[in-house]
């Protein structure tokens, strides 16, 4: 699924890297805890968090996760922000709750893991 697909789907905002949006992803986690997050393991997925800390960009770093987007409409600082840019990653927020945002990408194709 594009990641334009994902910003449609979630009706979200896209803050940075929108010039990256036509990316694919395959997978996708919903999670605030990182610890979580660092055992999932997979390549190309999104990240739907609560979570607002530089921590988040780090991990999705780490993870090799192309996008994250921040739920319950959660806004990341400028300082995430120029993070996220600097790894190329797309940054997007939606007004969706996390259960809603993962069961609305999961409805939509998206699944949690990679075939």
């Amino acid at each position: 699924m594009k990641i334009s697909k994902v910003a449609e789907i979630l009706e979200a905002e896209i803050l940075c890297c929108e010039e990256l949006a036509d990316s694919e992803v395959c997978s996708a986690c919903g999670s605030d805890m990182m610890s979580d997050v660092l055992a999932f393991v997979k390549d190309q997925a999104v990240l739907l968090t609560g979570l607002v800390n530089t921590q988040v960009i780090r991990t999705a770093e780490m993870m090799d996760m192309r996008c994250i987007v921040f739920v319950r409409s959660k806004k990341p600082s400028e300082e995430m922000l120029e993070l996220a840019k600097k790894n190329g990653m797309v940054v997007m927020a939606t007004e969706r709750r996390m259960y809603e945002a993962c069961g609305m990408l999961y409805a939509n194709g998206l699944n949690n893991y990679n075939k």
